[in-house]
């Protein structure tokens, strides 16, 4: 059964081949060490999707304030939001 998994993982998995510098590995080998990511290639996909998930987030950011400037909330869908917000942290047990 083990060689089954490994042999799906490696074909269902692409692999990607970069070169850093030696000070980059070497941060890299001590998050390792201290048991931030177990592996070198666990730090790399961790790096990798915060880097398209930051990214997805500001063009989704963009894509809505966009829309905003193309079709401004008006005075009557903004009223009493102020109140309500107040209200709403007011009601927070800080």
């Amino acid at each position: 059964m083990p060689v089954c998994n490994a042999k799906c993982y490696t074909n269902c998995m692409a692999q990607l081949v970069t070169r850093i510098d030696e000070q980059l590995a070497s941060d890299v080998d001590e998050l390792v060490k201290e048991g931030v990511v177990t592996s070198r290639s666990e730090a790399v996909r961790m790096g990798l999707e915060q880097l398209i998930d930051r990214h997805r987030r500001q063009r989704v950011g963009a894509q809505i304030t966009e829309a905003y400037r193309r079709l401004p909330q008006t005075g009557e869908e903004t009223t009493g939001l102020d109140e309500a917000t107040r209200a709403l942290v007011e009601e927070e047990p800080w």
